[in-house]
């Protein structure tokens, strides 16, 4: 069609023999949402980096994209530069990853706007930033401007790169999975934004997602791709409401229901006992900024306790303070009855090294210069294990989290988005600990992957006895998981309880806010 953005035509990528993208055509049109879907490795970040000159190292692509009418496949470098400068913008992944973390993000704009709207000037960059920043509905953007990329919140990070993506008035935006890992009202504010600027800026998406209830919310088109190969596409609706395809409705199926999690009856845990005791909890951040403020909260053995609330609201500091990390201001947080506090440096390490941590963020939880089998037996390593013991616990990690033993072999790099918290999951069960603390161990994989990591995280738990803090911005992979449910606010516990009484009838408003943007699939 003569209005489309981004045509593609029988789309191929391949690393020399091995194809990865094998003949996907579609269009992106101004105004309109167009979502590629599948699994982690399914070819989505490929297929649509390798559109606009930005495949990997050593890939060979051929086929036919189109931006505008102009041919995108063998044109030369100076040319995709100077395309993706001024007609497309990009949203990556990672946000933390995506900016230089000793870099101010101003100085990152300054770098930005000179290149893609040739602005020099300090004082006009400044102001050109602050009005993009605006745009992408940050309420403070000199503060942002002013700011390392630590020192903003997840949800920030992402309006930040948003708001660079626009930068130069592109016509077609590629965003990549634009609200991983976010929790759910900062996602509801990205969905929000995104469709705004759509309408708005006649813009063109492309939106690459495992995420089916943000496509089914916000997306016009959707393709569905299974290794590499386009297995349906059409209209968003159409694809949700009646899928033709067996791995479509596979995708559709391992998408939690918060309705089933409300319904599911609690395990008995193994003991009332508490495992874990956090009593008036007070965490500080500089002088006028408390993280938490005066939580206290249990964690029975055998049971999982999950923690929700939106990016700020301290979950991982309560995390992290449970697993020594973080030194509380005031309050106290007892492990089996002991206070780590109180006990010799010797037996401190005895006792957090039968705590599993897993982090959110496993591209900088991972050593990248090291294999994903040394960094799997690390906490073996320093229990003073042997090598042959480490190796076959490593090998056994693995597989319980469904990769191949050879995956030891490999660097983090060479693992996708979902493979690498998989990583991060086995290494924090390594060590067979007695309580995991998992900060949102599955937000970067996509449904059905994460279907089975949460199938192996209820299997351990039933099978083990152990006691988990389970963090996550995914209200209903929590109402899977958990048996009772802890909602945090501004550093305040504000609910506390069962799940079919927190998710299913909860007191507070701002619970109902939380279940209120949970996206939906049927919501349209």
């Amino acid at each position: 069609m003569t209005n489309d953005l981004l045509t593609l035509e029988n789309l191929r990528v391949a690393f020399g023999d091995r194809e990865v993208v094998r003949g996907v055509s579609l269009s992106a049109r101004p105004g309109r949402i167009t979502a590629l879907v599948g699994e982690s490795g399914s070819g989505k970040s490929v297929t649509s980096l390798s559109a606009i000159g930005m495949a990997p190292d050593g890939a060979t692509v051929t086929g036919s994209a189109r931006l505008e009418g102009e041919e995108l496949v063998g044109a030369g470098d100076a040319r995709l530069r100077d395309i993706r400068a001024h007609r497309v913008g990009v949203v990556f992944q990672e946000p933390m990853r995506s900016l230089t973390p000793t870099a101010k993000i101003g100085r990152v704009f300054r770098d930005l706007l000179r290149v893609r709207e040739g602005i020099r000037s300090r004082a006009a960059a400044a102001e050109r930033a602050a009005d993009l920043l605006t745009q992408a509905e940050l309420r403070d953007p000199r503060r942002i401007l002013a700011s390392h990329p630590h020192e903003v919140s997840g949800g920030e990070l992402q309006r930040v790169l948003i708001a660079m993506a626009l930068s130069g008035s592109p016509r077609l935006l590629i965003a990549d999975e634009p609200t991983t890992a976010l929790d759910v009202t900062v996602q509801r504010g990205i969905l929000d934004l995104l469709g705004r600027l759509v309408r708005e800026l006649d813009l063109g998406v492309l939106l690459i997602t495992h995420d089916m209830g943000v496509v089914g919310e916000l997306a016009d088109e959707v393709v569905v791709l299974n290794g590499g190969v386009p297995v349906e596409q059409g209209p968003a609706s159409s694809v949700i409401t009646w899928p033709q395809e067996p791995y479509t409705r596979e995708l559709l199926a391992a998408v939690p229901s918060l309705a089933e999690g409300r319904a599911r009856v609690a395990r008995d845990s193994a003991s009332t006992e508490a495992l874990v005791a956090v009593h008036d909890l007070t965490v500080s951040y500089g002088h006028d900024r408390l993280a938490l403020d005066g939580v206290s909260l249990d964690i029975r053995r055998g049971e999982v306790l999950g923690v929700v609330g939106e990016s700020g609201s301290g979950k991982s500091t309560l995390g992290r303070a449970i697993a020594g990390l973080v030194a509380p201001a005031g309050g106290s947080v007892l492990i089996g009855g002991k206070d780590p506090a109180a006990l010799s440096a010797r037996e401190r390490r005895a006792l957090y090294a039968k705590v599993g941590i897993v982090f959110q963020d496993p591209a900088s939880s991972l050593n990248p210069r090291r294999s994903v089998g040394w960094s799997i037996g690390e906490p073996l390593r320093l229990a003073g294990r042997s090598q042959a013991d480490t190796e076959r616990a490593v090998r056994d990690a693995l597989e319980r989290v469904k990769l191949p033993a050879s995956f030891a072999q490999r660097f983090p790099h060479q693992l996708s988005g979902g493979q690498r918290q998989r990583v991060s999951i086995a290494r924090g069960l390594i060590s067979d600990p007695v309580l995991l603390i998992a900060d949102e161990p599955t937000s970067a994989l996509d449904v059905t992957i994460q279907a089975r990591v949460l199938e192996i995280m209820r299997e351990t738990v039933a099978d083990t006895g152990l006691s988990a803090m389970f963090i996550s911005h995914d209200l209903a992979v929590v109402s899977l998981l958990s048996d009772r449910v802890a909602v945090l606010r501004r550093g305040k516990l504000v609910e506390l309880g069962p799940v079919s009484q927190v998710l299913g009838e909860p007191e507070e408003d701002y619970t109902r806010e939380l279940l209120a943007s949970v996206p939906d699939p049927s919501r349209r």
